[in-house]
């Protein structure tokens, strides 16, 4: 099975809450530093803020929306940083060198 293009999905170093489209559905999402596990953590909400998934960690090396298939989501969401795609986007990073990028499925 192929997948479309990735897109980014455009983040800064702060605590956030935008709506975005994917693949034809708007959904809303939130990104906020966890502080006792010293990453950044993603919920994803539909478009009237009803959660749909929450304090998933922003970690490379996987897609993020792998073990929640059942959600209908249709792509895969991955964390990159530029220059070391193994490492985790940091506090101070993110947007600016930790990126998150989504592949809409086939």
């Amino acid at each position: 099975m192929s997948s479309g293009a990735p897109f980014e999905i455009p983040l800064i170093a702060a605590g956030q809450s935008f709506a975005t489209t994917l693949v034809g559905v708007t959904y809303t999402m939130k990104v906020r530093w966890c502080v006792p596990s010293s990453c950044w953590v993603l919920d994803i909400a539909d478009g009237n803020n009803t959660p749909i998934v929450t304090g998933i960690p922003l970690i490379t090396g996987t897609d993020l929306l792998e073990q929640y298939g059942y959600l209908g989501i249709a792509g895969k969401l991955f964390v990159q940083t530029d220059n070391d795609t193994d490492a985790v986007p940091t506090f101070d990073n993110l947007g600016s060198l930790g990126r998150l990028y989504f592949v809409p499925a086939a």
